[in-house]
């Protein structure tokens, strides 16, 4: 009987830690963001959201309070983290306790089980952040409820959906300008020095309803010192704003998007802080004046762009733990990747 109980003990032990290794789950503290869950969602071939939404989870939980995890895109076998699989992502079952998700993804292809979570999640209006490719966050012939067709989730959840470049990739950056009526808003307090080497996205379905809070200046090299490309910028595209969105069950809803976002551009202390701030207020928190964003562990990001090798991602092996507490991992630069020496590297890199 000894035995038997035992094995059952350890046998439940086991499938705890295997549920658990599919996500990186941060507690939080007693600072202001205690009683608030975070499902932060990584799944992107491009811009390395496996990275930043890690640093991201650990100012969170660290620095504010916030419960957070993070959830992950897998290999089909879920052996290792591989953000080319647009099936991959694992944990969406998360979003039935959060308060707020976090959205980095691009074009991914959850199943009829898993799109109903987000169904949910939308159906009580609760709060979206998007960044980057959150605009085009899903693909495929799914739906939301019925009513919200994969494709649509950026034009109507976001605010936006694919438009186009409008800065030259891997070649023109993007200097943040507040929008001047909307300096104000709680989500731009502290910040006012935001810059990114990814560029400008195209924008032109944002309406009266939204609230532009920064656009986004084409800057002619990738240097955060550069000029503005003028013609590019008259006028400028929105860069950041919050969007009022309707969900598949009638009810509303707030999300807050920027088209920055690749690991890279979060080497910027203020959109960090941007982030942080969204955080707070769409989870109903006073925002702090001046939030603390600095990192928790070293944050060693690598470029944005396609990793067409398929033994890339087998080889790194990734685990959720990799990018936990305490850890810093770095990763190789795509093929192609222009210099950039703006962020920190690992010492004797």
């Amino acid at each position: 009987m000894k035995f038997f109980l035992s094995f059952i003990l350890i046998f439940s032990a086991c499938t705890l830690v295997a549920k658990h290794h599919e996500i990186l789950h941060l507690l939080g503290n007693d600072e202001p963001g205690k009683d608030k869950t975070i499902v932060l969602v990584a799944g992107d071939e491009e811009y390395r959201t496996e990275e930043s939404m890690p640093m991201l989870a650990k100012i969170l939980s660290q620095k504010h309070g916030f419960e957070c995890k993070v959830l992950f895109p897998w290999d089909k076998t879920g052996k290792y983290i591989d953000p080319n699989n647009q099936e991959g992502v694992r944990g969406w079952h998360h979003l039935k306790d959060a308060d707020l998700m976090i959205i980095g993804t691009r074009f991914r292809r959850p199943n009829s089980d898993d799109a109903k979570y987000i169904t949910d999640f939308l159906n009580e209006g609760k709060p979206v952040i998007g960044i980057r490719t959150s605009t085009h966050a899903f693909t495929g012939n799914g739906n939301f409820g019925g009513k919200i067709s994969y494709g649509q989730f950026g034009p109507l959840v976001m605010g936006e959906g694919w438009v186009n470049h409008h800065g030259k990739h891997k070649g023109e950056g993007a200097r943040g300008i507040v929008e001047v009526k909307n300096a104000a808003h709680p989500i731009l307090k502290g910040v006012t020095d935001v810059f990114g080497p990814s560029d400008v996205y195209g924008i032109r379905r944002l309406t009266e309803k939204d609230t532009i809070l920064m656009r986004g200046a084409v800057t002619a090299t990738l240097d955060p010192n550069s000029s503005f490309v003028d013609a590019k910028n008259d006028p400028m595209q929105p860069l950041a704003w919050i969007h009022p969105y309707t969900a598949p069950n009638g009810k509303a809803g707030r999300t807050f998007c920027t088209t920055m976002g690749a690991s890279v551009d979060l080497v910027s202390e203020d959109l960090r802080r941007m982030l942080i701030n969204a955080a707070y207020f769409l989870t109903g928190k006073d925002v702090p004046a001046n939030a603390d964003v600095t990192y928790v562990d070293p944050f060693y990001p690598s470029f944005y762009g396609f990793i067409r090798d398929k033994e890339h991602w087998p080889s790194l092996d990734m685990q959720p733990q990799d990018y936990g507490l305490g850890k810093s991992p770095s990763a190789p630069e795509p093929k192609g990747s222009p210099k950039w020496e703006h962020r920190d590297s690992p010492k004797g890199n």
